[in-house]
């Protein structure tokens, strides 16, 4: 019995000692599996910065939409379109001695329109709305005015009065802004917006104690074109037409790569 005792002890101690190597093996695997990840994480360790770059650009190219319109009734719109007609002739004349070419000016065939047809046979309405509201239609052209001369342009909206004296009614619908070198300036501001990305990081880099590695990954946002001072920005991109003077602004996601 003695014997059997001694014999079942032997065989359980190696069973034992086979699963403390066991479980060590497996704890050792483990911690050096962990090891090796965490030497490949700090390898691999990246610092994500964004950097802008603005520059002010001054528009080169304006759009002045106008239109001028006639009052008529529909048993009179032969005198109507006549009209029209000797419209027409002021504003381009007034236009070509101003200096415009006639290249850069559009001018719309006529459309006619119901004038106010719930209140034309309403006397009292009629009388409050004025003269318009007598008439059937409205016969309008629209004139655009598209030109490299903004300063000139812009000027010139400022002089329709005489147009105005003359009896026509003319009126100016908007004038809108561009800047036609964005294509060109593109590169050069994420090229200065990157540049902006790596001073930030290598400052926080210095911060915290290590090195700024090499640049791993750049992703470029859209353009932002607003009025000087705004702070308007969208995800689609902003392209202001209202102003002269504007802000042309690139945004770029960074990543660079951490090093000891």
């Amino acid at each position: 019995m003695k014997d059997f005792f001694k014999q079942y002890f032997k065989e359980w101690s190696t069973v034992l000692a086979a699963v403390i190597l066991g479980i060590s093996v497996i704890v050792g695997t483990v911690i050096v599996a962990r090891m090796v990840t965490y030497v490949k994480t700090f390898d691999a360790s990246q610092l994500a910065v964004t950097g802008t770059a603005e520059q002010n650009v001054t528009s080169n190219e304006v759009k002045w939409t106008g239109q001028f319109s006639v009052d008529t009734n529909l048993t009179d719109l032969k005198t109507g379109y006549a009209q029209m007609d000797k419209d027409k002739a002021l504003v381009t004349g007034f236009l070509q001695k101003n200096g415009i070419s006639s290249q850069d000016v559009t001018v719309s065939p006529v459309v006619m329109s119901e004038t106010f047809p719930s209140v034309k046979y309403n006397p009292q309405a009629a009388q409050a709305l004025g003269k318009a509201a007598l008439s059937d239609y409205t016969l309008r052209q629209t004139v655009v005015v598209q030109s490299g001369n903004v300063n000139k342009i812009t000027g010139l909206t400022q002089q329709v009065g005489s147009m105005i004296n003359e009896g026509v009614n003319f009126s100016t619908q908007r004038l809108e802004y561009y800047y036609t070198k964005l294509p060109g300036l593109r590169s050069q501001m994420i090229a200065k917006a990157v540049t902006d990305a790596q001073t930030r990081a290598e400052k926080i880099a210095a911060a915290t104690g290590v090195n700024l590695g090499p640049l791993v990954s750049v992703n470029t946002g859209v353009l932002q074109l607003t009025p000087v001072n705004s702070t308007e920005v969208s995800n689609m991109g902003t392209y202001d037409t209202t102003t002269i003077r504007k802000t042309l602004t690139a945004v770029v996601r960074a990543s660079f790569r951490l090093a000891n």
